[in-house]
């Protein structure tokens, strides 16, 4: 045989591109690491807290010998997380290295320097405020920055700049929780810690899906030892309802009545802890004479469910010893949210299921901040959870601020919905919206879009100038993301943690907090905040507010405790240093923050969902978390092409196989999704995961809020994104 001795085997002999051997050899990594690539090998370790869920997650951010971040690890001595991390942890580098970040500011579309960019931001909302009053402007703030950075916002619109109104997309996912803690225990008060997921014999999960959309909380309650039974209530039957005991598809909306059946079947079964009702508990009387229309056999129907489910659940809460009730937005963005999230507190409250390990009414957060957006960013609530009306709330913080009472505002002011509705009214002139993309999230998205498209200036400050909202912008301002500044966030058991720089800003973005100074001394009210000089000196003023206060953290040396220890959690007052690193509920000595001290049993009737099926809009959408790898509006989580891999590029719709049938859909191909507001496409995923008469959207892409209704809880202001009448049609094409 002739050999052919021209031939070549490119790419298996010598490759031409690629990585170079010696990118790919590895080398021992020290801090207990393994092996790694030589390029990888850390030259020190930094803790810090995770930026994106209110999970809490302690990251060991791996730095370089510039301090600069080349990768990093879950911490495993980090009490929240426990060495684990999910999707979303691991890539929380990824987005900081996107080439689409914000480096400069943009004006009208054309890149500008800070000089300009601040000029035109404080002479064209001076210019409006002169003109139509200082209720004219108003500012959007976020979940998803420091602490200290909301504080200085709160403090720098309104005792600053003279501005009245400001809230916070906070008010989209927790201001439910708020309200309802207020009413129901006299503050904002969680009373729980994550060690209660292990602890409980029975876990009662409420329109919640943590499997999804908070990995590692799920992961405390795989490590519970007691066997439990976990019921989860949930029309749809999610990732967490197929891990649970028992699952009740109840209808949608109709949680409220549920839990005012079972608070009935608990009084007339003499299941109810009537000592501790006594000792500790006001309107006891009353709710029992309220239940007398809720005997559960009577509203069977409006449940979904069976008798035999009902009798289940019933006896399962009862029995319990450590019984927790856990909600999220499943519960809190309802038309009547406020009422159903105290009616769950009410049944933890007749069943003494409260201030002990194991037990609780336990609303899980949503941001990595938006316990802290709810204590210290001076929105709706005056600094450290005070009232902006209560004169002597007004002169402490004047006095804690050394700033003149004057400058506080003595009025609230208006919630999210309000200021956007604003804005239609002409009320509104103005908005400087901060780290949020309202033009995604907002309900009734193309309402949204209109509105602020009347304004006469509309600012967005975010570390991305292509989001939906800063397409709409006057002015962009960069800014600094997670990793590249410095300060501390409330996770949802109340911890304080450390958040560190490990990574410089691209161009000219600038920390949020620098920004706030920039734009303090361009408006002339600089001397107020001059010595506002950084984080952790800002993080001593929250302390002096807090003073007093349930949420008072006094006793937190600075932020080397909160490295040291792991976190802490509020309250912590100053001489209290020996419960540091302890399991701490509130609630413990049967005390709440009420003037008597007696938590309180709040109900209502309930009432009908404002907007009902028809023949033209037969299905109910449902809307919710998409997959673990996905965050709000993509912002970030976008950028990763590891987290993009874990979910579908295109939005997808479930839909129950006997609609389908009905419908001539079929799986895998396109569909329209049509409500009194807008028509979006989707790919069509028959699944039996939804009821009949259901169809499920992820809130994750952009166009699904063109769907949803303008519709508020009365008390609480949050938008109901979980009801709404819709119609599926096949895609002709």
């Amino acid at each position: 045989m002739k050999r052919r001795l021209d031939f070549k085997l490119p790419g298996l002999l010598r490759s031409l591109d690629g990585p170079m051997t010696r990118e790919l050899v590895q080398s021992p990594g020290k801090f207990g690491f393994g092996n790694v690539p030589l390029r990888m090998t850390p030259h020190g370790t930094v803790t810090s807290v995770c930026g994106f869920c209110s999970t809490g997650c302690g990251l060991k951010v791996h730095v370089d010998e510039r301090g600069q971040a080349i990768n990093l690890t879950a911490d495993s001595s980090y009490p929240v997380n426990l060495g684990m991390a999910c999707p979303k942890g691991w890539e929380a580098l990824t987005p900081l290295g996107a080439k689409d970040r914000a480096v400069v500011p943009m004006l009208d579309g054309n890149a500008v320097d800070w000089d300009e960019a601040l000029q035109v931001f404080c002479r064209r909302f001076g210019a409006i405020m002169d003109q139509h009053g200082a209720e004219s402007v108003a500012f959007l703030s976020t979940g998803q920055i420091m602490c200290e950075e909301m504080f200085f916002l709160g403090a720098l619109a309104k005792f600053g700049m003279g501005m009245v109104h400001g809230d916070g997309n906070t008010r989209q996912c927790m201001a439910t929780a708020v309200t309802a803690y207020k009413e129901s225990f006299g503050f904002d008060a969680p009373p729980y810690t994550y060690a209660d997921f292990e602890e409980s014999d029975v876990l009662v999960f409420v329109g919640a899906n943590p499997c999804i959309a908070h990995p590692i909380m799920w992961q405390r309650v795989e490590r519970n030892r007691h066997g439990p039974e976990i019921v989860v209530i949930d029309p749809r039957k999610t990732e967490t309802a197929m891990a649970a005991t028992q699952h009740l598809a109840i209808k949608p909306k109709s949680d409220l009545v549920l839990f005012y059946c079972l608070a009935h079947w608990l009084v007339v079964n003499g299941r109810v802890d009537l000592e501790y009702v006594e000792r500790h508990v006001d309107g006891y009387v009353e709710l029992v004479e309220f239940l007398k229309d809720f005997e559960f056999a009577d509203h069977l129907e409006v449940l979904g469910l069976s008798a035999e489910e009902f009798e289940l659940f019933a006896r399962t809460v009862a029995n319990g010893k450590r019984v927790s009730f856990w909600w999220t937005m499943g519960v809190n963005q309802g038309h009547e949210a406020t009422r159903t999230a105290q009616a769950i507190i009410n049944v933890a409250l007749m069943t003494g299921n409260m201030g002990r390990p194991g037990t609780g009414a336990n609303s899980i957060t949503g941001q990595c901040n938006a316990m802290g957006s709810r204590l210290f960013s001076n929105t709706t609530n005056l600094l450290g959870g005070h009232d902006f009306t209560k004169a002597e709330h007004r002169e402490k913080v004047a006095g804690a601020l050394g700033m003149e009472v004057g400058r506080i505002p003595d009025r609230g002011s208006w919630a999210y919905d309000q200021i956007i509705e604003g804005i239609g009214e002409g009320k509104i002139k103005g908005l400087w919206m901060v780290a949020t993309n309202g033009a995604h999230s907002w309900m009734n998205q193309k309402r949204f879009k209109e509105l602020v498209g009347k304004l006469d200036f509309f600012v967005v400050q975010d570390m991305f100038g292509n989001t939906e909202s800063a397409q709409l912008a006057d002015l962009v301002l960069p800014a600094a993301g997670w990793g590249e500044k410095e300060g501390t966030f409330i996770n949802s058991e109340r911890r304080f943690g450390l958040g560190r720089k490990v990574s410089r800003a691209p161009g000219q973005a600038l920390a949020d907090f620098h920004i706030f100074r920039l734009v303090a001394e361009y408006w002339g009210c600089g001397e107020l905040f001059r010595g506002w000089t950084s984080p952790e000196v800002v993080f001593e003023k929250m302390k002096a507010v807090s003073v007093g206060q349930p949420c008072e953290i006094s006793g937190i040396e600075g932020y080397a405790m909160l490295a040291r220890e792991g976190g802490v959690q509020w309250p912590l007052k100053a001489g209290d240093g020996d419960v540091v690193g302890k399991e701490r509920r509130l609630f413990e000595d049967g005390l709440f923050f009420t003037a008597n001290g007696r938590a309180r049993l709040v109900f209502e009737t309930p009432r009908e969902v404002p907007e009902k099926v028809s023949e033209e809009y037969p299905l109910v959408l449902l809307t919710g978390r998409g997959t673990s790898a996905q965050w709000h509006t993509q912002t970030r989580t976008s950028k990763s092409a590891i987290l993009r891999k874990l979910y579908s590029e295109e939005l997808w719709v479930e839909v129950h196989p006997a609609d389908a049938e009905g419908l001539g859909v079929v799986d895998g191909k396109m569909v329209r999704v049509v409500s009194r507001r807008g028509t979006v496409e989707a790919v069509a995923r028959v699944t039996a995961t939804v009821g009949r008469g259901q169809v499920f959207l992820p809130m994750h892409y952009a166009q699904v809020n063109e769907l949803t209704i303008g519709v508020v809880d009365p008390y609480s202001r949050q938008p109901n994104y979980k009801f709404c009448a819709v119609r599926v049609e096949k895609d002709l094409r």
